[in-house]
């Protein structure tokens, strides 16, 4: 479904990542991890179209997608729930939905918003509450919501789980569970490896904006050096 073939990006002249490589299969959630610094929203953000692409190439569905726009990636089925959230926060839940929904017609925008208050109830209890008011763990599911808003077949979520609490961590995780079931690709960038583990199939560290191991999520749990020799830590 995704293929990244020697994709270097960045800033200007700086390269936040270097000659990578990458394939998602189709429904399949796949995890991006390393440390702070290591290239991963730079990643999703060239993904995204974001980021500039300095070399290589990033097809999706068979689309090169080196010269589309980023509202056209949209329409290619590609959604973006960025680190921060990065809501309109003098709009209310419902506009924000909305906004994620720009692109479809009436009828699809009344069954997607019914769908994400299925995903997430709390949100259909704060319809016309301000964003900038919702709790950080509220404001992170209305950023998910936002996304599918879209309709997307690949999701690719920045930073999950940060400055979370546990139970809307789980939370969040069971939304993912979900997705997962109704067949949603998705590409996950987390610091909380052990969550990152238990949902995915496929795991890839970044090294200051290099693949320094990919392989099975099982692999990696049964691996626990693989974590202390690149990010410092015990999965």
């Amino acid at each position: 479904m995704l293929v990244l073939e020697n994709l270097s990006c960045g800033y200007g002249p700086f390269r936040a990542v270097q000659s990578l490589n990458l394939k998602l299969e189709e429904g399949s959630v796949n995890a991006l991890i390393g440390a702070n610094g290591a290239g991963k929203s730079s990643t999703l953000m060239s993904i995204a179209g974001h980021v500039k692409i300095q070399e290589g190439k990033v097809f999706y569905k068979n689309n090169e997608l080196n010269q589309i726009a980023v509202h056209n990636r949209i329409r290619l089925g590609i959604a973006l729930v960025p680190e921060g959230r990065r809501l309109f926060p003098d709009l209310s839940v419902e506009e924000n939905l909305k906004i994620g929904a720009y692109h479809k017609s009436k009828q699809r925008y009344s069954t997607n918003i019914e769908r994400v208050f299925e995903l997430f109830p709390r949100l259909k209890d704060r319809i016309e509450q301000l964003a900038g008011s919702l709790s950080g763990g509220e404001q992170q599911m209305l950023a998910i919501g936002r996304a599918l808003m879209a309709e997307p077949s690949l999701l690719l979520i920045d930073e999950l789980s940060l400055g979370l609490m546990p139970k809307i961590i789980d939370q969040c995780y069971e939304v993912i569970q979900e997705l997962k079931k109704q067949g949603m690709t998705l590409l996950i960038v987390e610091q909380n490896t052990k969550k990152a583990l238990e949902v995915s199939e496929q795991v890839l560290i970044l090294e200051s904006g290099r693949k320094v191991w990919e392989g099975k999520a099982e692999d990696a749990k049964n691996n626990p050096e693989i974590f202390e020799a690149y990010l410092g830590l015990s999965s």
